[in-house]
């Protein structure tokens, strides 16, 4: 027994000592780590100190100041309402709202019965004044007629009274035979006279009976219209908004039956500020975009400045419409407008950027020369370039870069350090490439 536990007391050292041995080995490793890691991190920041981390943009042309946004609701550039003209039954309405209608096309039928039973009577009068012209006409003949008969006896008259006159001269005849025959002549020369008054009295009546023929024609034309009215025709090609009656109602003239809307350009009519007023003009081209569409942005014009305005608000009402060749824009929907600027755009660069901002204000750098830093790639190596700009408008913390930057450059906006020409940088995380 006491022989069992000095063996496993020997075999006890034994593993002691090899985990001893480890653990020595693992602390002298261990120890040794910082210090080379220690070693690496003091060189490797040494390095990088040398070369500026800067945040770099692309130049690019915009406005200094963003134009305002007016909002306002579309709408159809026109909307007709069809009526009914006459009074009637609604006997047919074949449409419903959304639906598509071509300009001449009939919309609906009203009971005609009345309106035809006028226009057959309106005819028959007609034909009643056309024959009263006709039996005026053959007077008139007859009255033409009368006075060639009457001119003949006239003739015939006269040259008895001159044959009898020369007789009783000559002591053939006696003077009584004479005086009869000029008594003759004398009235036939009163029955032509007569005879021709007849021919222009028959021609008044002529006249007359085709001025009611006239008038009658123009009733007849004005019954066939009526009767047209008796068809609703859409005016205009559009859609059909509203639905106001059903068949079978009674229609009087002026009642509304539907509406139809001209969808094939759409107006948005914004509220402008009168301080706003002068920058627009009609005929300006406009900017709209719509929540329906957010991806789209559509392109209007001024058709219409109202000249009066809201005396509180000092709002003036601008109307401005858009094609809307596929229809797809309905009325109702938000729009947001923003005039288009003729102010040319230019590039505009953060303040920051510009070398001279930490020597002067803002304000003493509108409209001067100044410098700033571009980006020059070499290979492998990045380094800036300094630049001589001509400076413009200054506002909101940017600044309007007339010469010296086109669009596309990369500049430096900030920099860890301050720059020199030439001087190798490295990119911050925020550039853009």
């Amino acid at each position: 027994m006491i022989l069992d536990i000095k063996q496993s007391e020997r075999k006890t050292q034994k593993i002691f000592i090899p985990c001893v041995l480890g653990l020595a080995l693992l602390s002298a490793s261990c120890g040794s780590l910082p210090k080379e890691s220690a070693e690496a991190q003091s060189r490797r920041p040494q390095r990088e100190s040398q070369e500026p981390a800067v945040d770099v943009a692309i130049a690019r042309t915009n406005l200094l100041t963003p134009q305002p946004e007016y909002i306002g609701n579309t709408a159809p550039y026109r909307v007709v309402s069809v009526r009914s003209q006459v009074e009637g039954r609604l006997i047919a309405l074949n449409l419903d709202i959304g639906d598509t209608v071509q300009r001449g096309k009939i919309i609906s039928q009203l009971d005609d019965t009345l309106l035809l039973t006028a226009l057959r009577q309106a005819e028959a009068e007609l034909a009643t004044t056309e024959s009263e012209v006709a039996r005026a006409m053959t007077q008139v003949n007859n009255a033409r007629a009368q006075v060639e008969r009457t001119r003949l006896e006239l003739v015939q008259a006269q040259a008895d009274s001159r044959r009898l006159t020369q007789l009783y001269k000559e002591g053939a005849i006696p003077e009584q035979s004479a005086q009869q025959a000029q008594t003759r002549a004398k009235t036939a020369a009163q029955a032509l006279r007569s005879a021709t008054e007849q021919v222009s009295t028959e021609k008044q009546a002529v006249s007359a009976a085709q001025g009611r023929v006239f008038a009658q024609k123009a009733a007849v034309s004005a019954a066939k219209e009526r009767r047209s009215y008796a068809r609703l025709i859409s005016p205009i090609t559009g859609v059909v908004t509203e639905k106001v009656t059903e068949p079978g109602n009674l229609l009087q003239p002026g009642s509304e039956v539907l509406k139809v809307a001209d969808f094939s350009r759409v107006k948005v009519v914004a509220q402008v500020s009168e301080l706003e007023l002068a920058k627009i003009q009609v005929g300006q081209s406009a900017q709209v975009k719509l929540d329906a569409f957010p991806d789209q942005k559509f392109i209007g014009r001024v058709a219409r400045i109202s000249p009066t305005a809201d005396t509180t608000a000092r709002l003036i009402p601008v109307e401005i419409v858009m094609p809307n060749s596929r229809g797809k824009i309905g009325s109702g929907l938000l729009a947001r407008v923003s005039f288009t600027n003729p102010t040319p755009q230019r590039v505009v660069v953060p303040a920051t950027a510009i070398s001279s901002q930490d020597k002067k204000p803002e304000a003493q750098l509108e409209n001067t020369n100044s410098t700033l830093f571009v980006l020059d790639k070499k290979g492998d190596k990045t380094t800036v370039k300094e630049r001589s700009v001509s400076l413009g408008k200054i506002a909101n913390g940017k600044i309007e870069i007339l010469t010296g930057l086109q669009p596309g450059e990369s500049y430096i906006v900030r920099s860890s350090e301050p720059l020199k020409d030439g001087a190798t940088v490295k990119l911050s995380m925020l550039s853009e490439n």
